[in-house]
């Protein structure tokens, strides 16, 4: 009697437990091949700890989307600006893209700083006054041009506006749509910038759209087969013959549009003056492309890992910012197009720390520096080509967190028309 009844519980039994193991089973192998419901749950899984995390953030509280601890983890209070400017920095400008510590001025705010470290004028960044779909702390201000008037063309991660605003923060023309971090004059009266997997070029007047190149379009459906070849390895395969190729998430990830100026273009007798040097995140890969055809000239991928901000530079090489991702060291290394061989400029160690996972920017000055914008750790900092520290700056919110800064950029000091820019409305505040 005891035997029925347990085989009776039994039977009761292996159903559900058969289910839970099929669960389990068909669980793992979801996870492994991405098959419904893994990505969904962990979709809902990171969207609640984004909430969790910035909720603060969106409701108006305390910035934390533009937040970070710096990379040194440093506790000092004061902390700030150390060293001693020479050379270039020493004779010219510093502007420096980020979140104003006086919010009640703006939310973002681009500052200038003089040959002698110190804020000589700053322009306060009024993103209501160009969107009024998406609030100001939920999108960050990311890539800057200045003008020789004292304007600046701005562009921002997870906004829709691409804009060109006075001295005084105040906008001149703003173009609303995808738009994101990149953007760069080419020295003939055009902007050239992202939006979505597009390479577009503006007029830098008026913001009016001048022509545009297409990834996904006119450069993916040419009829160079290597190139084809190189865009589609971010695709996810079949599992069965009805099914199409698709495409992986965000499977390009263009950072970074910088057109090759006229003045520059003799180093470089591969392309010619206004092809665009373009990078791509998800493949690894800066490749310079025609920006009337889509046609790539030239390519490279890596040895850099999920890089940014690749540089034309006067000597006939490329610059790259390889954030080296999961390494704890990013670099900055260099190519000449035509050639394999790849040079390390400059790379964090335990002695001088220097890592950004995501964002950060570099520019070699006129002496032979390299001033370097680390937008995760909340520091610009300029070194030289013997990789020694020569000042830093860091931009503290609190005693515990930096903010991120997401460009530095050096100018000769006679870049501007009339001297340092000047605005009546912020000399009275």
């Amino acid at each position: 009697m005891k035997i029925k009844n347990i085989f009776r519980s039994l039977a009761a039994v292996i159903p559900f437990a058969s289910i839970a193991v099929i669960a389990v089973i068909y669980g793992t192998i979801a996870t492994w091949w991405n098959w419904f419901p893994a990505p969904q749950i962990g979709l809902a899984h990171s969207t609640m700890m984004d909430i969790a995390n910035n909720w603060k953030n969106d409701i108006g509280l305390e910035p934390t989307r533009h937040l970070v601890k710096p990379i040194e983890r440093s506790s000092d209070p004061d902390r700030g600006f150390s060293g001693e400017l020479t050379g270039s920095a020493a004779e010219g400008y510093i502007l420096v893209a980020g979140l104003s510590e006086t919010q009640e001025e703006s939310f973002h705010t681009v500052r200038l700083y003089d040959p002698e470290g110190k804020e000589v004028h700053r322009w306060p960044v009024h993103y209501d006054l160009l969107d009024t779909e998406r609030e100001p702390q939920n999108v960050m201000l990311h890539g800057m041009e200045v003008f020789e008037d004292g304007s600046l063309a701005l562009t921002f991660d997870g906004g829709q506006a691409i804009t060109r605003i006075d001295a005084c923060g105040q906008p001149l023309w703003t173009h609303n749509d995808r738009f994101h971090h990149s953007i760069n004059r080419d020295g003939e009266g055009r902007l050239v910038t992202l939006m979505d997997d597009d390479i577009y070029r503006l007029d830098e007047e008026t913001g009016e759209t001048l022509d545009s190149v297409s990834i996904r379009k006119e450069m993916l459906e040419g009829d160079n087969e290597d190139q084809m070849a190189m865009l589609k390895i971010r695709t996810r395969t079949p599992e069965n013959a009805d099914e199409k190729v698709t495409y992986l998430g965000d499977p390009f990830h263009p950072n970074d549009a910088e057109p090759l100026r006229a003045d520059m273009a003799d180093a470089f007798p591969m392309f010619e003056a206004g092809d665009v040097l373009l990078s791509m995140r998800e493949l690894n890969m800066i490749t310079v492309v025609d920006p009337k055809t889509g046609r790539m000239k030239w390519w490279h991928y890596g040895p850099w890992f999920k890089q940014h901000d690749p540089d034309f530079q006067p000597d006939g090489t490329i610059t790259v910012f390889d954030n080296a991702t999961g390494s704890d060291a990013s670099r900055i290394m260099s190519i000449r197009p035509g050639e394999d061989k790849v040079e390390t400029l400059f790379t964090g160690s335990d002695e001088l720390p220097f890592y950004t996972w995501r964002r950060g920017k570099h520019q070699i000055l006129p002496d032979g520096n390299i001033l370097l914008t680390e937008a995760e750790g909340g520091r610009i900092m300029e070194v030289s080509p013997a990789g020694d520290l020569l000042w830093e700056r860091q931009f503290p919110w609190d005693d515990e967190q930096n903010v991120i800064i997401t460009e530095a950029r050096y100018i000769p000091e006679d870049f501007f028309d009339d001297g340092v820019p000047q605005c009546a409305t912020l000399a009275q505040n």
